[in-house]
């Protein structure tokens, strides 16, 4: 079976070419499929999941003399969860869904993300402190990334 930290490697050789560039996950199964993800800070294009597949493919030590095996070099899907602090601060502006590990949820625009946590900022209609009517109210919560349980960018049509 393929090692599974040797394919984490040969990504990450192939991935310093373009610094714009980082992995998300490696997976590698018994049937050795390997599926490899990666994403972008201004995204990906399909010259780079090319340049990527072919340098892990075509690495030493990456035999299909030895060991027959499929490659799959992909992106994240648009539903998939954030899972790296880098594809939170690529969203910046965009609205975020989070699940906390307690199981709290909340929704909100991303304002700034850190290597350690994520802000953001939405907007509620409450009543106005004094009189009749309501007023827009602004909030914002900063979460760590260990208290995420699962967090997506929310798509609005």
């Amino acid at each position: 079976m393929i090692n599974k930290d040797f394919i984490i490697k040969l990504a990450e050789e192939a991935l310093r070419e373009n610094e714009s560039l980082f992995l998300i996950d490696v997976k590698v199964n018994q049937s050795s499929d390997i599926k490899v993800v990666i994403d972008g800070d201004e995204g990906v294009d399909l010259e780079e999941i090319i340049r990527v597949s072919r340098a892990i493919e075509h690495a030493e030590g990456m035999d299909r003399e030895a060991e027959d095996f499929s490659l799959e070099v992909t992106t994240p899907g648009i539903d998939a969860p954030l899972c790296n602090p880098r594809q939170y601060r690529k969203n910046i502006g965009r609205t975020l869904a989070v699940v906390k590990v307690d199981g709290s949820g909340c929704e909100g625009e991303i304002v700034d993300a850190t290597d350690e946590s994520v802000m953001i900022e939405w907007v509620t209609r409450e009543p106005k402190p004094v009189g009749k009517g309501k007023v827009n109210v602004t909030h914002s919560s900063t979460i760590p990334y260990s208290e995420i349980k699962k967090a997506t960018i929310v798509i609005k049509f």
